[in-house]
């Protein structure tokens, strides 16, 4: 059970205002900088729109490990099991608290990450994201995207440089890899502990299956990123998207991926160990 994909901005961020506190001054080398709350970045990330988007991939890739490991179905109470699983409040208190700590280390940058994506290249960057992430919902829309970035005319394309400088900025390719597997381990983990198994296996033995999907979840990576990204910025000029590119070369831009991905991670990670125990108690279910 891999993390969603780390594309970048807010694409897998969660927010609530419910869980945020107001902002606050730090001083910082002397001066007085504001520090954003949760509430407020996620207003200017478009969280609402970004919330519906990542259920429905959560449920829809749930759906699909019951398909592949519960054969006959899940049984009745699956999708309960699921949406308690993907309770919300809970991910985003979680994510919250760790997207806080990390942008608390460095105030000046919540600052610039906010002003530019309060700008309107800012929330139409986001919007696209958003955007191409719904598109990509339907499995035929993402194969297309998939074709039509690896062409040779593709290849050529001066925004297609751009946009390998993005996924470099973000560390994104590795980012994703590291996610993927923490989230497989997870959900080797939940499923071990359901006792699904009927016995235990050893860590080191969870951990080198896991990494036996590290070469094809890097090309599958790379073949998404670049599918998706060429599909989300197709309306920008080139300077529109080199003004986003110079943005997260910067030192804010690379501390806010940073920071997104640690959030992710400690949030998804329990997600992706509850849906293996779940898969597991279906298991033994079944066989009673």
């Amino acid at each position: 059970m891999p993390l969603p994909r780390l594309a970048l901005l807010a694409l897998v961020v969660f927010g609530s205002p419910v869980f945020a506190p107001p902002s606050v001054a730090q001083t910082v080398e002397g001066d007085t900088l504001p520090v954003l709350s949760i509430a407020e970045l996620g207003e200017v990330l478009q969280f609402d729109s970004l919330f519906d988007v990542l259920r429905e991939e959560g449920l829809a890739q749930a759906g699909d490990l019951a398909d592949q490991m519960l054969p006959g179905g899940a049984g009745l109470g699956w999708d309960r099991v699921v949406d308690q699983i993907y309770d919300l409040r809970r991910v985003r208190a979680t994510f919250n608290m760790a997207l806080r700590t990390e942008l608390a280390k460095t105030p000046q940058h919540a600052a610039e990450i906010r002003t530019f994506f309060a700008s309107d290249l800012g929330r139409r960057v986001i919007g696209l994201e958003i955007e191409a992430r719904r598109a990509f919902l339907d499995i035929a829309t993402e194969e297309a995207a998939r074709v039509a970035s690896d062409t040779p005319e593709t290849a050529r394309d001066p925004k297609w440089r751009q946009i390998q400088r993005l996924i470099e900025a973000g560390d994104l390719v590795e980012m994703n890899v590291a996610g993927g597997l923490s989230g497989s381990l997870a959900f080797m983990q939940g499923l071990q502990d359901s006792g699904a198994y009927g016995f235990t296996l050893p860590m080191d033995k969870l951990t080198t299956d896991v990494w036996g999907q590290e070469a094809q979840l890097r090309a599958d990576t790379s073949s998404w990123l670049k599918a998706y990204f060429g599909l989300a910025y197709a309306p920008l000029t080139e300077t529109e998207l080199e003004t986003y590119v110079a943005f997260m070369e910067s030192p804010a831009g690379q501390h806010y991926s940073a920071a997104l991905f640690l959030a992710l991670d400690s949030s998804f990670r329990r997600i992706s160990h509850d849906l293996g125990a779940a898969v597991g108690d279906a298991m033994q279910a079944r066989d009673i």
